[in-house]
């Protein structure tokens, strides 16, 4: 357990007995979570963790092997819940880190109670009348640029991925967060992310799911949320009043507002 706890730098807080995991979203790490997690640790026991290459993972265990694809993410969040003997838990997954939670409870449903899915898109690029918010050009050119100037493409894309020019500090800490994380390891992980179609998964979801959208979001727009929520057979949607894709920084309260009542804190 400790060399889990120590690869994935598992924290765990909290007052209560059902563990509640928070899984950030490409290039974040669990500090993202910071203005979150206050308001569940009366209720719930905290886990927070990072993926290898971000935060304070071990990026030396990353194998490209195992990360090809998202079950090898799915299976990393599966391996903290067995060396921590979680069951019924709260998921909680931004971005990426939704449909990685959604692919752990497919595998493992017994693991989880809930999930709670922050800014989810099961794929990206456009096909036929599914709007995912990109078309393959688009995706193709991103790749390229982020590969060919990693810390470059980090400086334009977070602030857009933000959302929020009215909090510029708020932009310039995502793209500090993503010029920390390990580069060949970012490289890899966006491919997998942006070029992932895991609709069909949506249909295998049984557990009761909360989905939050942003009314504004570059990365997942409206008709993604929509769509998840549509798929999801026990879904719960709720469109935040907020632009970007990261409410968690930018709208905390509101975030927070939306969660409770689906966990039954109010």
């Amino acid at each position: 357990m400790t060399d889990v706890r120590k690869r994935f730098n598992v924290q765990i807080s909290g007052q209560g007995q059902q563990y509640m995991l928070f899984a950030h979203g490409f290039g974040c790490d669990q500090n993202m979570w910071r203005f979150i997690t206050p308001a569940f640790e009366k209720h719930f026991k905290l886990v927070l963790f990072d993926y290898l290459g971000h935060g304070q993972s071990d990026s030396t265990a990353y194998t490209p092997e195992r990360y090809s694809n998202l079950q090898g993410y799915a299976e990393d969040v599966l391996e903290i819940c067995r060396a921590l003997n979680i069951r019924k838990a709260i998921f909680v997954g931004h971005s990426v880190s939704a449909m990685i939670g959604a692919l752990a409870a497919i595998k493992q449903p017994e693991v989880f109670e809930k999930l709670i899915m922050v800014g989810p898109s099961p794929c990206y690029i456009n096909q036929g009348e599914y709007v995912g918010g990109f078309s393959r050009a688009d995706i193709d050119s991103l790749i390229d640029s982020l590969e060919s100037n990693y810390l470059g493409w980090s400086s334009v894309m977070a602030p857009v991925i933000m959302g929020r020019p009215d909090q510029p500090a708020l932009g310039e800490e995502l793209t500090n967060s993503f010029c920390r994380t390990n580069p060949e390891i970012a490289r890899q992980f966006a491919q997998v992310t942006f070029f992932s179609d895991n609709r069909e998964d949506l249909l295998k979801l049984t557990l009761p799911t909360l989905v939050l959208q942003c009314s504004e979001d570059v990365i997942a727009p409206l008709e993604v949320g929509a769509y998840v929520a549509e798929k999801v057979a026990n879904s719960t949607l709720v469109v935040l009043e907020t632009a970007g894709h990261c409410p968690h920084l930018s709208a905390p309260e509101e975030t927070i507002a939306a969660i409770q009542p689906f966990l039954h804190l109010n």
